[in-house]
This record gives structure tokens, C-alpha cells and sequence, in this order.
């Protein structure tokens, strides 16, 4: 069996899962990981058994692949050296904190010839996967994702933080451009807005309504979808989702009929999910089996482009809103 030789860079709250997972893979032979802090690298190197390179020069080297667990504002640096370097990219969502350092990373992937892709990592989520069997034409999709306050995200806007990842999700499964946008966002612990709502209307007619919170008393990652054929709740913290469509045939498998009130027509209702699968682990062993095949990676550059590009204009039009609020306050 191939492996891919795999480096993790910044093991903080989230890079230590990653060293770990990586660890774990089959297809992977986790190396090493390399930290600015050089007593977090020790730290978890020694508890994972793995080697804690003193550069990241060093630690490229060694490997063909890595993971850049940074803060956000480092990504253009550590992607471009590791892709100068010839290796494959993970980087952390957002893609960088601007659509130039953006294009930059995905300008040297392309010359280098090397492989990119971006931790959205919801597009592991089995709850979205059990879509795969239908046919997803959206209409209107409705998000809410709602969390503890954590410092360690609050240096960038809750955009950014959290919402960032439904907006991919949305751009994902209603694939059309998108048209206009109406924002709103508070700021109320940190220096940047945490707590935020989108209203997005897509080229095709589908309107995505989005809110995100990081000052929320109770946790919450739920997306809805409503089409003709059918709703679809995902619930994402669960794994779970709750799958309702208009039957014009037998149920299948597992699906329970439900009379429509006195419309005369019944929906499908199944419920599908793996709360055991971790989402971490599938992304690496996705982007392991994209070096191994030489496949296109499940989240491209692209499309991490795409979802930072919409989250700058969420922030944009979210300050727009703000400014005209105060004019009339005045």
C-alpha cells in the first residue's frame, strides 16, 4: 500500500487533531509537525510518538504532503513555501484572509502541478452525504450555526469563524452564482461582529438565509432545505438527517409513506447519518486518496475561493447595514 508521507504545521486546538488522525491513516505516515511554539510541538509530538522538527524548512523536506493548521492570517506564507517546496496542501478554512493571498496559493498549486485543497470539512459530514441518492434543486436553504464563545476564533469575524462553512455548503449544493446579498452582524464580546445573518439570492431564483452566533448558550449546525420534490433537515452537529419527499412511487427501502394532510399525496420519510464516522478523518483520507490517484480534491482551491470571496462580501454588505443604521440613530 502507498503512503503518503504527511506533515502537520501548527498543532493548536485544531492541528493536534490533525497530527493525530494522521497518525492513524493507513494511507498516511505521519512524519512529523512543526509549531512556532516549540514547546507545544514537543508536547504533542511526544504524546502522538512523532518527530517535532525545529523549522518548517526542515519538516518540508521530509514530507510530501501537509496540513497548514495556522492562523489564518499565516496561510499565504506557509502554503507558498510548502508548495514552492513541491508539496501537496491542506489549508485550514478560510483559504487566507483575502481573495489576493487567495489566488496566489491557487496560482503556485497550479504551476507547481502539486495538489490543493481547503478543510471545509462539513463536506465529510455524513448528514450531507445522505443526499447523495437525491436529486438536490434547492429553492430556498435556511441555516443556523450557533456556539460557545472561544477565543481562539475570535480574532477574525464571526463570517469568517463559523459562517463561512454553511456558505460552502450552500454554494455546494445549489451551484449558481451568487446575485445579492443583504447582511447584517453585531459585535458584542469580541472587537469583531459575532453574531451575523446573510440573506443570499442565487442567479437561478434559490434564496439561502444564514445565521451565525459564537455567544450562543446552546450549540446548533442545522441546515434545512426546502424544493419541490421535497425537505430535507440536516442536522450536522448529530450527523443526522431527516430526508422527506413527495412520493409518486412506492417507498424504498427503510422509508416509512406519510399521508399530506387531505392533499391525497403522501411524502417518504427516512432517516440516514453515521454519528461514528469522524468528519477530520475522512478529509484526510480523501486528501491522501487524491495524492495516491492523482484525483481532483473533494474541496478545491477554487471553491475555498469562492466561499471566502461571498464571506468578505457578507462582511462588506454587513457593514454597510451597520453604517446606515448609525446615520439614522443620529
Amino acid at each position: 500500500m502507498k503512503k503518503i508521507k504527511y506533515g502537520v504545521i501548527g498543532v493548536g486546538g485544531l492541528g493536534q487533531h490533525h497530527a493525530r488522525w494522521a497518525s492513524r491513516i493507513e494511507t498516511i505516515d505521519l512524519v512529523g509537525i512543526y509549531d512556532i511554539d516549540s514547546s507545544r510541538a514537543e508536547q504533542i509530538a511526544s504524546e502522538i510518538k512523532c518527530q517535532g522538527f525545529d523549522s518548517l524548512e526542515d519538516l518540508l523536506s521530509h514530507c510530501d504532503a501537509v496540513s497548514i493548521v495556522t492562523t489564518t492570517s499565516n496561510h499565504c506564507d506557509v502554503a507558498l513555501k510548502a508548495i514552492g517546496a513541491g508539496k501537496h496542501v491542506l489549508v485550514e478554512k478560510p483559504i487566507a484572509s483575502n481573495l489576493e493571498d487567495a489566488d496566489k496559493i491557487i496560482t503556485a498549486a497550479e504551476k507547481k502541478g502539486v495538489k490543493l485543497t481547503v478543510g471545509h470539512i462539513e463536506r465529510f459530514n455524513p448528514a450531507l452525504h445522505a443526499l447523495s441518492e437525491y436529486d438536490i434543486r434547492p429553492s430556498f436553504v435556511e441555516a443556523h450555526r450557533l456556539a460557545a464563545f472561544n477565543p481562539r476564533g475570535a480574532d477574525v469575524a464571526v463570517v469568517l469563524d463559523l459562517m463561512i462553512h454553511d456558505i460552502d455548503l450552500v454554494l455546494h449544493l445549489i451551484q449558481s452564482p451568487v446575485k445579492a446579498i443583504a447582511a447584517s452582524a453585531v459585535s458584542v464580546i469580541s472587537d469583531t461582529d459575532d453574531i451575523a445573518n446573510a440573506r443570499l439570492t442565487f442567479e437561478n431564483g434559490a434564496v439561502a438565509n444564514l445565521t451565525a452566533s459564537r455567544i450562543s448558550l446552546q450549540a446548533m449546525r442545522k441546515l434545512r432545505i426546502f424544493q419541490s420534490s421535497g425537505y430535507f433537515s440536516l442536522d450536522l452537529a448529530k450527523k443526522q438527517a431527516d430526508l422527506y419527499r413527495l412520493l409518486g412511487d412506492s417507498p424504498a427501502a427503510g422509508e416509512f409513506a406519510i399521508p399530506l394532510g387531505e392533499s391525497g399525496k403522501k411524502i417518504g420519510f427516512l432517516q440516514k447519518g453515521n454519528k461514528a464516522q469522524d468528519m477530520l478523518e475522512a478529509e484526510l483520507i480523501s486528501f491522501a486518496d487524491c495524492i495516491i490517484n492523482d484525483t481532483p480534491p473533494a474541496v478545491t482551491g477554487a471553491e475555498g475561493r469562492e466561499a471566502l470571496e461571498v464571506a468578505l462580501r457578507v462582511i462588506e454588505e454587513s457593514k454597510k447595514a451597520a453604517d446606515t443604521l448609525h446615520a439614522h440613530e443620529q
